[in-house]
């Protein structure tokens, strides 16, 4: 992707984050316009269109992200916010399926299914997909502080190493 794009779709992404979503679809929809098969900026119009209440020109940009990228599990997860938008609980539920699938760790999408699953009335299943979040946040959190602490260890490491050299 060459800068001009790189620029233009940063532009989109800081509207969206601003809370100009309007400017950020239409910015979004430039770079789509130039570049049909910009992945990341079709999955951003597309969050943009679910926060602007479209969901099915939500779902037209995730099927769009999904042909360029089949494996791509946030596709498949976002999709399925915005068709459980749309009343499509059965659709919603075999994108979460899809989307968990394909990224095992992925615990936004095991928490969608786990809501779409209570209120489905299947409290089990809910249970079990909650547990699995509850594991993979842990996860995070060791995985988090075992890579502070590797990197605290290797700044005192260096700190040390440029007092000693200072000391000289």
């Amino acid at each position: 992707m060459n800068t001009d794009m790189t620029d233009l779709f940063h532009k989109g992404m800081t509207e969206f984050a601003k809370g100009n979503p309007e400017k950020s679809a239409d910015l979004l929809t430039e770079v789509i316009d130039r570049q049909p098969d910009h992945k990341l900026a079709r999955i951003a119009r597309g969050s943009v269109r679910m926060q602007l209440k479209d969901a099915a020109s939500a779902v037209a940009d995730f099927d769009r992200a999904l042909e360029i990228d089949p494996g791509y599990a946030r596709a498949y997860h976002l999709r399925g916010l915005a068709k459980e938008h749309q009343g499509d609980d059965e659709g919603a539920l075999d994108d979460f399926n899809k989307a968990v699938e394909l990224a095992p760790d992925y615990g936004a999408a095991f928490y969608s299914r786990a809501s779409l699953f209570a209120k489905l009335g299947r409290e089990d299943e809910a249970a079990a997909d909650m547990e699995t979040v509850t594991g993979l946040t842990q996860s995070n959190i060791e995985t988090f502080a075992t890579e502070n602490n590797l990197w605290r260890s290797h700044h005192l490491y260096v700190e040390s190493a440029m007092e000693t050299e200072l000391n000289r």
